[in-house]
């Protein structure tokens, strides 16, 4: 299995962890040429928490497909931490993947006979780390996240606000330089949605990780730092 050396050292200036220089994404429908994303330009300093807002379509998730090594840009620079991940290889992608970014989705994704501590260390294991380190801090994050008498319940007994907690955890149990949240909140009740976000924020200022969350959310927005918004592919002021 290759490891984090594959992906090349940086020396970034912490002012723009995440730079975007006039990117564009198009894709090829039945319908025609798609302009997903058309000359967008973002800079995003380390250790900041942004939320990114705009209607269906304005090219919010195709931004987050990117920033997560899913996608490549059709045209543009896009960087992250100095890498700029439209030169990477596949395997220095797949390192990118496993140990530079942290994925949260509107759904759990949790897999349902498994146990919460066994849905935290999937990433572990992909990532090849080592277990008894690995299992030292997936317990103690589901501890900060006041789940730590749960972690031997098989997650389908969970609440979703629960399940959403789990999924941060495991998100971050990597450590990654950048953690991605794609509408974290969009599935749940309001009180739930309020403990996500305050789980979001306190672990992501004790380990200093740079946040990028796409909401349809005002409300949740303002948890954040800085919103930015975008329509029709672009960023807006």
């Amino acid at each position: 299995m290759p490891s984090k050396t594959a992906l090349p050292k940086t020396a970034t200036d912490p002012d723009s962890f995440i730079v975007l220089q006039n990117v564009h994404k198009d894709y090829s429908a039945e319908q025609g040429q798609v302009h997903a994303l058309r000359g967008a330009n973002m800079q995003v300093a380390k250790g900041e928490f942004v939320a990114i807002v705009g209607p269906s379509g304005c090219g919010k998730s195709t931004l987050l497909n990117l920033l997560g090594g899913i996608d490549a840009p059709s045209s543009g620079t896009l960087s992250v931490n100095g890498w700029k991940l439209g030169e990477f290889n596949e395997t220095q992608l797949t390192q990118y993947r496993r140990h530079g970014v942290g994925i949260i989705f509107q759904f759990f994704n949790l897999l349902p006979l498994l146990s919460v501590l066994e849905n935290v260390l999937l990433p572990t294991q992909l990532a090849g780390n080592n277990r008894s380190e690995s299992q030292k801090s997936a317990i103690e994050l589901l501890e900060m996240v006041g789940l730590k008498d749960k972690i031997h319940e098989p997650a389908s007994h969970l609440s979703g606000g629960q399940m959403q907690r789990v999924a941060v955890v495991r998100a971050m149990v990597n450590n990654p330089l950048l953690l991605l949240a794609d509408e974290p909140t969009g599935n749940l009740d309001t009180a739930s949605a309020n403990d996500v976000l305050k789980v979001l924020l306190e672990l992501s200022a004790a380990r200093q990780t740079t946040v990028l969350m796409v909401t349809h959310s005002e409300a949740a927005a303002k948890v954040a730092g800085r919103v930015l918004r975008m329509s029709d592919g672009e960023f807006v002021v």
